[in-house]
């Protein structure tokens, strides 16, 4: 299986390492020619999503991105890629981010919930992130919460969390994506 990783800024590398512990091929992102390649899924990682948008657009990556997710190419995005996904971003799912919800420096923290799908005790680490305001279409389920804010949702092919699960040592969120690319979930 390879695995595409947006390789413009953000925590991608952690991304990287993680799908091949679990026994992908990821590759790197940086330009057009790197998303030609032959993929079966697709990483966003965390980062500054208005940076990321800009490169997006700026080396001509976003409309083959969006096109392809919404043609069905499996996408996950983690806290910026989560706001990358968001209706105001690249539209293809149906939710509303508020971006550095948690605050900027100080709303760094780390903590364990139940993440359906996936488990319990998942490990839950956020940096300014975000959290979803908003679920905007019965398409798309909420998959976990912090303090009464979604923090988790996926739509069909599109998996998205607030938080970093490739900066942790646990596996099974990478792996729940892997299994929606085999569609076994």
């Amino acid at each position: 299986m390879r695995i595409a990783v947006l390789a413009l800024q953000g925590a991608f590398i952690e991304h990287e390492q993680m799908l091949r512990r679990l026994g992908t091929e990821p590759f790197e992102v940086r330009q057009l020619n790197d998303w030609q390649q032959s993929k079966d899924g697709l990483i966003l990682p965390g980062g500054e999503s208005t940076v990321q948008m800009r490169l997006l657009s700026q080396l001509g990556l976003l409309e083959p991105v969006r096109q392809a997710i919404q043609e069905g190419l499996p996408v996950f995005g983690t806290c910026a890629g989560m706001i990358l996904l968001s209706e105001s971003h690249l539209a293809t799912m149906a939710i509303r981010v508020r971006r550095n919800a948690y605050g900027r420096q100080l709303g760094s923290f780390h903590t364990c919930g139940t993440v359906s799908g996936v488990g319990t005790e998942v490990p839950m680490t956020f940096i300014r992130a975000p959290y979803i305001e908003e679920v905007l279409s019965p398409c798309c389920e909420w998959l976990a919460e912090v303090d009464g804010h979604i923090v988790a949702a996926r739509q069909h092919r599109q998996l998205a969390t607030a938080f970093h699960p490739e900066l942790d040592d646990d596996p099974r969120l990478h792996r729940y994506f892997l299994s929606m690319i085999s569609g076994k979930t």
